[in-house]
């Protein structure tokens, strides 16, 4: 809930910033909960205390949503036309194409989402409230404002609210704010400004790690912070890569097309053709010139990436995500729980002298393995770091962790010795100590007094370990005659050392960060961690630092500065979730293509929003969901591979387009040309279709393709003007070898219609599939092998084109037989062709090399 603040004024203050009397007053509740009756009302008032689920679409919406696209528009335009005309057979041609590819695209996603789903699993959870002024336990959904909730070590935060009470309470909100070590909490006033400061609340998602508390709920369901976040995930996603790219080719062909087919039908009326015949001609080359298999071919090649991810352990919720995982040329990442382990783990233990000393870690863990309170995962690290020879050793009494003390001390005795072991924060202890150990490893030097010079080093040593990033605790000891133990006993102590502990990065990560470096991927590191620790990380992971931003500076940047910021900097420290995706937007509004990795319920809205999200499987439940990708494994490598995969789907689409446009808008453009000087039509209406099916059996096998190394050492973004000028570029290369097969037909062999529409039949299809061998590499043609069945299906239509004339299925298309020396000539011209095009393909990748245009690389 917001207190209301005066009209004009500033906005509403969070229920952590009032004074808790005002919360009480406002809520009309206090320490002793709701009556049942009051609690009921408010149930019906504010509603259950849960989340609205995302809601999922039935794979019938799915699969209509795919034929939104302006290319499958077109081609069911094309098809119902033809179905109008009585081109039956077009119809079912086209039809199945595009169904195929739809298809299978739907049916991939939304088995990937099941999967996705069963990673979920629900629990129950009860919580102990205060009502008719006794404890007793309800289900958490049935929670309202005002209730009054007991916590204890080990439970789950229902709600948000206000800390009524609390001892030694400490609560881990790792999921929310992205601070991987526990958080105090208290009941005093406070007017922190950001979430993660607020010491006086609890929220929704977060763990109780010890002691206990009384909560007043002040939010619950969609209200919570955790709602809020929530809510944002039920927003649409804004167009990923993928679909961005194919709207704008899609959007580029619809162009060509209706021009092209404009034209043919103008000059077709003009010359007094048969309107119905110059109509299906013109429908014709609109399917023509269509690429009506690349859904099906995106699909397939999707598919087989998120198969092959699959066996690397990583569900593909959405098949789109492979490509934008491969186009992604910055990664945005969250720390905790994704580059780190987010279990924290001792890493120096330091005496006086600045070297490292095994008996600040053997105390120490003396101290936690004798310690009767609940341990917090400072004291969990300590003991994994052992363990210590605890023979002769006896417990004789504690004095246990407080929030005021900061420090929880054990007496031990050993050989009639009682020796007070102290471990707390270095700032507490070192107030209390008189003397130190030298510092040898063992401790067995004398102590010597804690004068101004010792205190200096020790403040200097605790300085530069937080500067470094690391939390850091103080060990001290003393004996003392009694056998019980009391505060006032903490007094000239004698200092041992400090002990530093730091959430270290996962063993894979290192290596992952510098292949994605390696393969042209910024790292941009957002959490909600404080800059010293996550500079450390970023030491730890090789991550150069180049400029930093804090939440704080965040908030103070309009859109417009922040997209001049956004750029340069790569670590954002105390970001808030929403911080987060406008960091996200700023970077896709620059141009980038932006994946995500992270974990936490904080790190939703981000997933949500980029390009690629990716999560883990013990990520939480609202992370998974918003995930596009999820890995099945601790390991992070697989994402490295990822990006390769997604880098090789890419090329492989991108084959296919290059190969499509550029020898459909020659074949078209020759069509046109040819309309204008012939007295008939170059080719009827069933053959450009049946030169269009042949043409796209030859190229099914693309998916199956390899792709040079160079194709996936660098990101590759979709750029229309790149796929415009390869078309224009090697488009008239195709019709300048059709027009010299015009001249051939026309003037060697005095072509009548058949002859002619048979002629340049096989010459157009023979020319476009085989130059797939040219384009399908930047390399020399003789040096990248094609797969197999790729090439199997290129030659085999090829030659299924020059044979058809011959049989009498070619005799019902219209197809006449061809004079042998027209087919002798055909080889020289098809050579020749293949020959020029592979140079022009050099040329042009040349020159685009020496240019920064040059989007796809």
């Amino acid at each position: 809930m917001n207190a209301p603040g005066p009209t004009g004024a500033d906005p509403p203050k969070t229920f952590w910033q009032v004074p808790l009397a005002e919360i009480e007053r406002q809520l009309d509740a206090g320490p002793g909960g709701l009556s049942s009756n009051e609690a009921q009302i408010r149930l019906v008032r504010y509603g259950a205390n849960t989340l609205e689920a995302k809601q999922r679409l039935s794979f019938l919406v799915q699969f209509l949503k795919r034929l939104r696209n302006p290319l499958i528009i077109v081609l069911l335009v094309a098809a119902a036309i033809s179905a109008m005309t009585g081109e039956f057979a077009s119809f079912l041609i086209i039809v199945t194409i595009v169904l195929l590819g739809v298809v299978l695209d739907a049916v991939q996603e939304h088995r990937a989402q099941q999967a996705a789903e069963r990673l979920k699993i629900s629990v129950a959870l009860m919580e102990r409230v205060l009502r008719d002024g006794r404890e007793i336990q309800i289900p958490a959904k049935q929670l309202v404002p005002g209730d009054v909730v007991l916590l204890a070590a080990g439970d789950l935060v229902p709600a948000d609210g206000r800390i009524l009470e609390a001892m030694d309470f400490f609560v881990n909100e790792s999921l929310l704010t992205g601070e991987s070590y526990p958080v105090e909490k208290c009941a005093d006033d406070i007017a922190a400004v950001e979430m993660a400061e607020a010491t006086n609340a609890a929220f929704m998602g977060s763990s109780v790690i010890s002691g206990s508390a009384k909560l007043l709920v002040c939010a619950t369901g969609s209200g919570t912070q955790f709602g809020n976040i929530s809510q944002a995930l039920r927003r649409a996603s804004p167009p990923a890569a993928l679909e961005r790219g194919m709207h704008q080719f899609s959007m580029m062909i619809v162009r060509v097309t209706t021009l092209l087919v404009l034209f043919v039908l103008l000059v077709n009326v003009l010359f007094h053709r048969p309107l119905l015949d110059s109509f299906l001609f013109a429908l014709a080359l609109a399917v023509g010139l269509t690429p009506e298999l690349l859904p099906m071919v995106v699909s397939v090649t999707l598919a087989r990436g998120a198969l092959r991810m699959a066996k690397e352990r990583v569900i593909v919720k959405r098949l789109a995500a492979i490509h934008d995982l491969g186009s992604m040329d910055i990664l945005c990442t969250d720390k905790t729980g994704t580059l780190t382990e987010a279990h924290i783990q001792v890493t120096r233990q330091l005496s006086l002298s600045g070297a490292e000393s095994r008996r600040v870690l053997e105390l120490a863990w003396l101290n936690s393995h004798f310690e009767s309170g609940l341990r917090s995962p400072l004291d969990t690290a300590i003991l994994e770091s052992g363990p210590f020879d605890t023979a002769g050793w006896r417990k004789l009494d504690e004095v246990h962790f407080d929030f005021e003390r900061r420090r929880v001390s054990v007496l031990l005795e050993r050989e009639g010795r009682h020796v007070l072991i102290v471990k707390g924060a270095p700032e507490e202890v070192l107030a209390r100590s008189r003397s130190y150990e030298p510092g040898d490893p063992e401790g067995t030097g004398s102590a010597m007094p804690l004068d101004a010079a010792a205190q200096a080093k020790a403040n200097e040593i605790f300085n530069r370990l937080g500067s470094e990033g690391f939390r850091v605790l103080a060990i001290a000891c003393r004996d003392v005659a009694g056998s019980h133990a009391i505060a006032a006993d903490e007094r000239e102590l004698v200092f041992v050392g400090f002990l530093a502990f730091l959430d270290p990065p996962k063993a894979s990560a290192c290596a992952t960060i510098a292949g994605l470096q390696r393969a042209g991927v910024a790292i941009k590191i957002l959490t909600g961690d404080n800059e010293l620790v996550t500079r450390h990380v970023c030491k730890e992971l090789g991550i150069g630092v180049s400029e930093v931003l804090t939440g704080a500076e965040l908030s103070q940047l309009n859109d417009e500065a922040l997209l001049a910021r956004v750029e340069q900097a790569n670590l954002f420290c105390r970001v808030t979730p929403s911080q987060k995706s406008r960091i996200i937007a700023a970077l896709k509004r620059r141009g980038h293509v932006v994946g995500f990795l992270g974990d936490g319920i904080n790190d939703a809205p981000s997933l949500h929003i980029a390009d690629a999200g990716i999560s883990v499987e013990s990520a939480a439940d609202v992370a998974r969901d918003a995930a596009d990708i999820i890995l099945l494994e601790k390991d992070l490598s697989v994402l490295e591979r990822g990006v390769r995969e997604g880098r090789r789907t890419f090329g492989n689409i991108m084959k296919y387009i290059m190969m499509g446009t550029s020898s459909n808008f020659g074949n078209m453009f020759s069509m046109a040309g040819a309309s204008l000087i012939l007295p008939f039509l170059p080719m009827l209406p069933v053959q450009v279709l049946l030169n269009n099916l042949l043409y796209d059996l030859s190229e099914v096998a693309i998916p199956m393709d390899e792709v040079d190394p160079e194709e996936v050492a660098i990101p590759r973004h979709w750029d229309m003007r790149f796929v415009r000028n390869f078309m224009l570029v090697l488009g008239p290369v195709s019709s300048l070898f059709d027009f010299l097969t015009f001249g051939l037909l026309l003037i060697a062999f005095h072509a009548a219609e058949p002859l002619f529409q048979t002629g340049w039949f096989v010459e157009s299809l023979a020319s476009q599939v085989l130059v797939i061998f040219v384009i399908r590499t930047r390399r020399n043609p003789l040096r990248s092998r094609p797969h197999p069945i790729l090439a199997g299906t290129s030659i085999a239509v090829a030659a299924a084109g020059v044979l058809l004339p011959y049989t009498a299925l070619g005799r019902w298309f219209g197809f006449v037989p061809l004079p042998s020396g027209f087919l002798v000539a055909l080889g020289g011209m098809v050579a020749c062709y293949l020959i020029l095009a592979d140079l022009v393909k050099r040329w042009f990748f040349r020159r685009i090399s020496q240019s920064s245009a040059y989007r796809l690389g």
